[in-house]
């Protein structure tokens, strides 16, 4: 597994404990346990420190991009590792300008995947534009149906 990707396994882990547990665990201590476990010679620490610590900072933002794509869905309605997913990928699309937007939505989609979120796209689409579909492995709701423009790091629902 490629350095970064295995990072952002990581901070989804620490994210979803913390979520899970109403945001009351010390986060530090929830990234050092899951390292230790996963990754005990892990080398790119610092990357998965920093995307759990900034997505911590901008959860607000963050969740209002959420609730403005997914109104069907309040928040505490999507599944916890759904709405931790979510919360990386607008993240690293929107907020993260050292992550180029090909790259945030590549690996949003493979971190779904690996945690069993359905997520549907028809790949790049002209003009550098993805629609996609996320969807609730258990119900199958959708939560979101949105297009993002790669180019720009942009969304706009479909």
């Amino acid at each position: 597994m490629a350095n970064r990707h295995l990072a952002r396994t990581i901070a989804l882990q620490t994210l979803y404990e913390w979520d899970f547990n109403k945001q009351q665990s010390k986060v530090a201590e929830l990234l050092k346990r899951y390292v230790a476990e996963f990754a005990p010679q892990f080398d790119d620490q610092q990357f998965s420190e920093q995307l759990v610590k900034r997505v911590i900072e901008h959860i607000a933002k963050l969740d209002d991009v959420i609730r403005e794509y997914a109104p069907e869905w309040p928040l505490e309605q999507i599944t916890t590792v759904d709405r931790n997913v979510l919360r990386i990928g607008i993240f690293e699309l929107k907020l993260d300008p050292t992550i180029p937007a090909r790259v945030a939505i590549d690996e949003a989609i493979e971190l779904a995947k690996s945690f069993g979120i359905r997520v549907y796209t028809v790949g790049i689409g002209r003009g550098g534009l993805v629609p996609f579909t996320i969807e609730d492995p258990i119900f199958g709701r959708r939560y979101v149906q949105a297009e993002v423009d790669i180019d720009h790091g942009t969304f706009k629902r479909i």
